[in-house]
C-alpha cells in the first residue's frame, strides 16, 4: 500500500471522506500517527495559517512527483493523522460537525496547486486565497434524480403489494401442500391395504378376473393420481391469473394517438371503457357476461372436484353444477380438500344468484316502467289514431264511441307529448260512456317516425291530427309538420289524415304536402261561418249539433243497386227510415251532387247520400202512394236591413265580413266593436284581402272599446241590433279559459243593459220560469228582442250558459269536435260540411209553415217532404211551435197530423 502524505487531498472524483477520517480511533497508533502528523503540519504552515482545514492540497513540486494514474482514495492506516480533539467528542459539537462534511465535500483542488495554510491558533489571519472574489453560485441544473426516486419508490411499493401476494399464496400452496402429502400418505395405505386384501383372495383362491382387475386399478391409481394433481393446480392457477393481471395491469401502458399528440393511457382504462361500450350498446351484454360466468365457475369448480375427489370429470362438473345452483349441497362432502372447493363454489354461486336476481328485477322493473310511461307498441289495426291533446280531446272520444256503438266497440289510441299516467287520469274525469270502446294512450311526438310505428300509424283506418292550443301559426306549422312525418312512413298509410287547422290560409299548404290523404277542418273558419248563419236564422246551432253529432241522426253515403234507374224524386220517398239528400255519382268521379233535380235517374255505381240514425238502421222500401197537392201561396223572400254588432276581433274577420256581405240585404249595418284602434283594423283587413269599398250590401261602423267595460258597452245603441255576436277575442284566444269568462262578462253586460233600456212586458217570456221582477227574468226578457250569439271555446262553459238560458245560442269548439268525428269516419263527408259552410251551394235554412201549408191541415211528413220538392228544397225536419227542440228525420213519415203555420221547417236549399 503506497503512502499518502498528510497535506495531500483526496483526488476529485472521491468528494466524500470516510468515517475514520473525521471519527479517527483512538488506538495509540492512530495517537502517533497524529502527533507526527501535527508537527509536519506546522513545519510548512506559511506566514498566513488557514484556520481550518480538513483537505489539505499538496504543494507543486509534490504535485510533480506524483503517479498521474488517479489515486485511489485514503484508507485507514494512510489517512492524515490528525489528533482528535476533544471537543469533537462532545454533544455541542454534533451539529457544526454535521454542517462542515458538506462543505468539505465540495472543495476541489484548484489548478494552480497552491496551499492552504493551516492556522495553529485561532488567529483570523486571512488565507492566501482571500483577496480572490467571490465566486457566483452555481445554477442548480435539474437532473432525473428526482423521477428516478419517485419510480424507485413506486416500484418499491408495488413490489411490495406483490411479496403480499406472494407470501398469502405461498401460503395457501403450503396449506395445499399438506393437503397433497397426507393425502398421498392416506392413498399409499389405501394401496398397502388393497394389496394385502389382493394377497388375500389370491390365498382364498378368488375369480382370477377380479384378481386382474385389482391389479389393473393400482397400476391406473398412478396417472389418475397426476391428472388430479395437475387439475388441482390449473383451476387454482386459471383463478389466480385474473387477480395478478388486475395487480400488474397498471404497470403495461399504451400510447393512444389523438391529434398527432401522443398519450398514455393504461391499458386497465382502455379495458374498462371498452367494457363500458360493450355493456352500453349490446342490450343482452348483462345476461351474456352472467352465463359465461355461470359456466366458467362450473367448470373451475367441476376442475378442483376432480383434483380432490375421487369422481370422474362428467360427475364432477354435475356436482359443481348442483352446489352452483343450490348452497346447501356442499353440507354432504367429506374431507377437508372437497369441503373448502364446495364451499368456495357454493360461495361463488351464491354471488351469481344474487346478480340474475338483480338482473331480473331490473328488467321487470323497466318492462313495467315502459308500460306506465307509455312506451310499448300497440298491436292493433284498424283503430282510430289521435296525434296531439287539446280541449277538444273530450268531445271527439264521445263522438267516436257513439259511432262505434253499433259495432259494439271499436279501439282509439291517443298519442301526446304527455305523461301516458296524466291522460288517462284526465280521460277518466271526463266520465263519458265509451259504450265498450277502448282508449289506448301512449306517450310520444307525432314528429318521430318510431313513435308513429310504435302506436301501429300503418294500419289505422283514420288518423286525426288535433290543433295545439295556443298560437294558429305555430299550431299550423305543428300539424304541417306532422302530416310530412306521415308522409314519410315506409309502410304506408291504409287510412286516411285528418287535420285540424286554426288558419285558413294555410288549408292550401297542407293538402300540397299531403295530397289525397289530408282531409282538413278549419276550425276557426267553422265556428265563423255558423255565427253567421245563426245570427240570422236564430236555431240553426241547435240543428247543426243534432246533425253533425253522432248522438241523432247524421250523414251516411251508400250504394243501393236496387235503386238504379230510379228518379231521384222517387228515391226520396224510399227510405221510411231516411232522408235522402244528394247522388254520388260515379261517372263524375265521385262527386257528390247536394238537392239534385227530380228528373235526375240512379245509374249504376251510384251512392245515396242521406240522414240516418245510424248507418244499419234504413233500407229502402216499396214506393207509397204519396199525395203531392199545392203550395198554398208563392214564395217570397224578405230582403229587410239588419244590423248586426260584433264584439271583439278574431284573426279572420275579413272571411266573416265578406260571408256576411253576400247573406244579407243591401242597406245593413255591421257595427265592430273592439279594442282595436280603427287605423289598424283597416289595414289588417286590407293585409287579409278585404276591399272595404267593394262591399255591396253592409256598411262598416267601427267603434272602440273594452268590451268588459260597462261604461263602453253603454256608449253603443244595444237594444237596437238584429243581432249580436260576441266573438273570442284574438288578444285572449290562446287561453280558453281567459277567451270564455272575457265572453261570458260582455254577455252578462249588454243583457243587463238591455233589460235596463227595454220596456218591461207583461207577456211571460218563453224562455224561463223566471218572474219577470227577477234579474235574470229581465235579461231572459231582453233577449227576445235581439239575438246574441256567444262562441265559447271550453265546452263546460257552454254548459253553464246553456243552463242559465241568458244566451240564445252558443258556439264552442264541441262543433269542430263533431266535424272531426265525422270526417274521420267517412271522409266523404267533408265534401258535403264543405258546400253548407261556404258561400256559394246548399245551405240549411229554417223556413216558416206558411210556406208550405195552411193552417190546421192535415198532412204525413211524405207529402211535405213532396211539396218542398216544388221549391227546389228538402226537408229533413221540423220544429213544432210549442217545442224546445227540432226532429230531424222525423219516425212514421207516411202518418198524418194536423199542422199549424207557427211551426217551422228545416230545409236543405240552394243560398239566395
Amino acid at each position: 500500500m503506497s503512502h499518502v502524505d498528510a497535506d495531500s487531498s483526496p483526488p476529485a472524483s472521491f468528494p466524500s471522506f470516510s468515517r475514520d477520517w473525521f471519527f479517527p480511533s483512538p488506538s495509540p497508533y492512530c495517537a502517533h500517527s497524529a502527533a507526527a502528523a501535527a508537527a509536519a503540519a506546522a513545519a510548512k504552515t506559511p506566514k498566513y495559517p488557514r484556520r481550518f482545514s480538513t483537505n489539505p492540497r499538496p504543494s507543486s513540486s509534490s504535485a510533480a512527483s506524483l503517479d498521474p494514474k488517479p489515486p485511489r482514495p485514503p484508507s485507514f492506516r494512510s489517512a492524515p493523522p490528525v489528533s482528535p480533539p476533544l471537543p469533537y467528542r462532545e454533544a455541542r459539537y454534533a451539529g457544526p460537525r454535521r454542517r462542515l462534511g458538506p462543505s468539505l465535500r465540495s472543495e476541489r483542488p484548484r489548478a494552480g496547486g497552491e496551499k492552504k495554510a493551516v492556522s495553529s491558533g485561532g488567529g483570523a489571519a486571512p488565507s492566501a486565497g482571500a483577496d480572490r472574489k467571490p465566486e457566483a453560485p452555481a445554477e442548480k441544473v435539474p437532473s432525473r434524480c428526482e423521477g428516478v426516486g419517485d419510480l424507485r419508490r413506486r416500484l418499491g411499493l408495488r413490489w411490495r403489494m406483490a411479496f403480499l401476494v406472494a407470501i398469502v399464496l405461498t401460503a395457501f400452496s403450503s396449506v395445499v401442500h399438506k393437503n397433497f402429502s397426507l393425502r398421498s400418505q392416506v392413498e399409499d395405505l389405501q394401496g398397502q391395504i388393497s394389496q394385502l386384501r389382493i394377497t388375500l383372495q389370491a390365498c382364498s383362491l378368488l375369480d382370477l378376473a377380479e384378481f386382474e382387475g385389482s391389479i389393473d386399478k393400482q397400476n391406473q391409481d398412478g396417472p389418475n393420481k397426476r391428472f388430479k394433481n395437475i387439475a388441482l393446480i390449473s383451476s387454482l392457477s386459471i383463478l389466480c391469473i385474473p387477480i395478478l393481471l388486475f395487480k400488474c395491469i397498471d404497470k403495461v401502458p399504451r400510447l393512444r394517438s389523438s391529434d398527432c399528440i401522443l398519450e398514455e393511457v393504461s391499458l386497465k382504462k382502455q379495458l374498462a371503457y371498452r367494457l363500458d361500450v360493450f355493456f352500453s350498446v349490446h342490450p343482452y351484454a348483462k345476461p351474456l357476461a352472467l352465463l359465461v360466468a355461470t359456466l366458467l365457475l362450473i367448470f373451475l369448480g367441476g376442475l378442483a372436484l376432480f383434483g380432490v375427489t375421487d369422481d370422474d370429470m362428467a360427475d364432477c362438473l354435475w356436482l359443481s353444477w348442483t352446489y352452483v345452483a343450490s348452497a346447501g349441497n356442499h353440507a354432504d362432502s367429506e374431507g377437508f380438500g372437497p369441503r373448502l372447493v364446495s364451499l368456495l363454489i357454493s360461495f361463488g354461486g351464491m354471488l351469481i344468484f344474487a346478480m340474475m336476481l338483480g338482473l331480473v328485477s331490473d328488467a321487470i322493473s323497466e318492462k313495467f316502467d315502459s308500460l306506465r310511461k307509455g312506451r310499448s307498441e300497440v298491436v292493433e289495426q284498424n283503430h282510430t289514431l289521435i296525434l296531439g291533446w287539446s280541449d277538444k280531446l273530450g268531445s271527439l272520444l264521445n263522438q267516436l264511441a257513439l259511432a262505434n256503438e253499433s259495432l259494439g266497440g271499436g279501439t282509439i289510441v291517443v298519442m301526446a307529448e304527455r305523461d301516458k299516467e296524466e291522460m288517462e287520469l284526465d280521460i277518466a274525469k271526463m266520465e263519458f260512456d265509451f259504450s265498450g270502446t277502448s282508449v289506448i294512450c301512449r306517450s310520444g311526438s307525432p314528429l318521430i317516425l318510431a313513435d308513429l310505428k310504435k302506436v301501429s300509424v300503418s294500419k289505422a283506418r283514420a288518423i286525426i291530427v288535433l290543433a295545439v292550443d295556443g298560437n294558429a301559426d305555430q299550431s299550423d306549422a305543428r300539424a304541417l309538420r306532422t302530416v310530412l312525418s306521415l308522409t314519410g312512413v315506409k309502410e304506408g298509410l291504409r287510412g286516411h289524415i285528418v287535420v285540424e287547422l286554426s288558419d285558413l290560409d294555410n288549408e292550401i299548404l297542407v293538402k300540397l304536402v299531403g295530397g289525397d290523404l289530408v282531409e282538413t277542418v278549419v276550425a276557426h273558419d267553422v265556428i265563423g261561418r255558423l255565427m253567421i248563419q245563426c245570427a240570422r236564422q236564430p236555431g240553426l246551432a241547435q240543428i247543426w249539433e243534432d246533425i253533425l253529432g253522432f248522438e241523432n241522426c247524421e250523414f251516411y253515403i251508400k250504394r243501393w243497386p236496387q235503386l238504379d234507374g230510379m228518379q231521384f224524386e222517387d228515391v226520396l220517398i224510399s227510405f221510411p227510415d231516411a232522408i235522402p239528400c244528394g247522388i254520388k255519382v260515379a261517372s263524375c268521379g265521385g262527386k257528390i251532387i247536394l238537392n239534385p233535380d227530380d228528373s235526375y235517374v240512379l245509374q249504376e255505381g251510384d251512392e245515396v247520400l242521406v240522414i240516418a240514425e245510424d248507418d244499419d238502421t234504413y233500407a229502402p222500401t216499396a214506393l207509397p202512394m204519396v199525395w203531392r197537392g199545392h203550395l198554398p201561396k208563392e214564395f217570397s223572400i224578405d230582403q229587410s236591413s239588419e244590423k248586426i254588432l260584433f264584439c271583439g276581433w278574431r284573426r279572420d274577420m275579413e272571411d266573416m265580413i265578406m260571408v256576411l256581405d253576400a247573406s244579407l240585404a243591401p242597406e245593413s249595418e255591421l257595427w265592430m266593436f273592439n279594442e282595436v284602434p280603427e287605423e289598424e283594423r283597416e289595414q289588417k283587413l286590407i293585409d287579409g284581402g278585404l276591399e272595404i269599398s267593394r262591399l255591396a250590401n253592409i256598411k262598416i261602423e267601427n267603434r272602440e272599446g273594452n268590451a268588459v267595460i260597462r261604461r263602453h258597452l253603454e256608449s253603443l245603441p244595444l237594444e237596437s241590433f238584429d243581432s249580436i255576436l260576441i266573438l273570442a277575442d284574438e288578444s285572449v284566444e290562446d287561453s280558453a279559459i281567459q277567451a270564455d269568462s272575457r265572453s261570458l262578462a260582455t254577455l252578462l253586460l249588454i243583457r243587463d243593459i238591455q233589460a235596463k233600456r227595454l220596456p218591461l212586458s207583461m207577456a211571460p217570456s218563453r224562455r224561463g220560469n223566471f218572474s219577470q221582477s227577477s234579474w235574470m227574468g229581465e235579461m231572459q226578457q231582453a233577449s227576445d228582442k235581439s239575438v246574441i250569439i256567444s262562441e265559447i271555446l271550453d265546452p263546460r262553459t257552454k254548459n253553464l250558459l246553456s243552463m242559465s238560458k241568458i244566451s240564445d245560442y252558443v258556439l264552442s269548439n264541441e262543433l269542430v269536435s263533431m266535424a272531426l268525428a265525422m270526417v274521420a269516419e267517412d271522409r266523404q263527408i267533408n265534401d258535403v260540411l264543405e258546400e253548407l259552410f261556404a258561400e256559394e251551394g246548399n245551405e240549411l235554412h229554417i223556413r216558416p209553415a206558411d210556406l208550405y201549408l195552411c193552417e190546421g191541415e192535415e198532412l204525413s211528413f211524405y207529402e211535405l217532404l213532396l211539396r218542398t220538392r216544388l221549391r227546389r228544397e228538402i226537408m229533413i225536419g221540423y220544429r213544432l211551435a210549442n217545442a224546445e227542440k227540432a226532429v230531424i228525420n222525423p219516425p212514421a213519415k207516411d202518418e198524418r197530423r194536423t199542422w199549424s203555420v207557427r211551426d217551422v221547417f228545416v230545409v236543405i236549399t240552394d243560398k239566395e
